[in-house]
This record gives structure tokens, C-alpha cells and sequence, in this order.
């Protein structure tokens, strides 16, 4: 073998690894982007989801507005017990009140670790998007679609709605 064939077979071995190390690199970056095109169109279906849950809870509260539905104070349930001010007014939408809407239709958890200081002077939780159905993730059971929790406040308010919900 001369030295011309040594270094030939140098540079086809060096190109073949260098060809898996590209194949590789290039599946790598190939499904990245598939990963972040997936991510990216769940975002989409959430955003759609969250506007129409907004929508839902808009027409939800011009109807309890019409109807004169009362409000009441939001308080947040420690997670060993007690409970905390929130400077909130509106509705619960699960009966254990750990879930609820304030008149302005943002939606709230209301259950958190409290220590003695909260307890004493109260908590803002901070607004989520709506979802359309509360509980999502949680325990069998426990998931409640929107509308429902709605109809259970008001009673017959989607045919009062003087929109369609869609």
C-alpha cells in the first residue's frame, strides 16, 4: 500500500464516521424541531381553549349581572387546614371552594400553603387562564367541566345567554 492508499483510506474512514456523526446531528436536530412544532401546536389548542373558556365565563356573568346572582367573598384554603382573606368577591366553582371566578371572570385556585402570616393578613392568588374543565390531571373524579360548575351556580343561564355558547 502506498502512501497515497494509507491516506485515502484515512480520509474514507474519517468521512464515513464523520457521515454517522452528521446522520446522527441531523436526526438530533430533525426531531427537535418536530418536538418544538408539537409544543408549539398544543399552545395553539390551549390559547383557543382558554379564549373559549373566557367567552363561556363572559356570557356566564352577563347573565348573572342580569339576574342579580349574589357574590361573596373568596377566601384560599390552606392545604393542613385554615383558610386566608383575599381581597376577591365571586363565585366558587367547586363545592370544597378550592376553584372560583371573582366579577371580573378571572379564574382563581384557592388552595395554597398558608403560614401564620397569611392566615393573619390575608393573600392575593394570582388569575390563571379559564379552563374548560376544572380539575384536569387531578383525581378520578374530580373533574368538573366548566359549564357544568356554571350551571350549578345559575341553574338554566346558557338558554338565558344572549349568545349562543360556542
Amino acid at each position: 500500500m502506498t502512501a497515497d492508499d494509507a491516506a485515502r483510506s484515512e480520509d474514507e474512514s474519517a468521512g464515513t464516521s464523520g457521515s454517522g456523526d452528521s446522520e446522527v446531528s441531523d436526526w438530533a436536530a430533525s426531531r427537535r424541531r418536530v418536538a418544538a412544532q408539537r409544543a408549539r401546536m398544543l399552545q395553539e389548542r390551549q390559547d383557543v381553549e382558554h379564549a373559549r373558556a373566557a367567552r363561556i365565563v363572559e356570557l356566564f356573568l352577563g347573565v348573572a349581572r342580569d339576574e342579580g346572582l349574589e357574590d361573596g367573598p373568596l377566601r384560599v384554603r390552606g392545604y393542613s387546614g385554615g383558610s386566608a382573606r383575599t381581597p376577591l368577591r365571586g363565585w366558587y366553582l367547586r363545592a370544597d371552594e378550592t376553584v372560583g371566578i371573582d366579577t371580573q371572570g378571572r379564574f382563581y385556585f384557592l388552595s395554597m400553603p398558608l403560614n401564620l402570616a397569611q392566615r393573619l393578613h390575608g393573600v392575593r392568588p394570582e388569575s390563571l387562564p379559564v379552563p374548560m374543565t376544572i380539575g384536569e390531571g387531578g383525581r378520578d373524579g374530580d373533574i368538573v367541566p366548566l359549564r357544568f360548575a356554571l350551571d350549578r351556580l345559575l341553574p338554566g343561564w346558557e338558554e338565558r345567554s344572549p349568545e349562543p355558547l360556542v
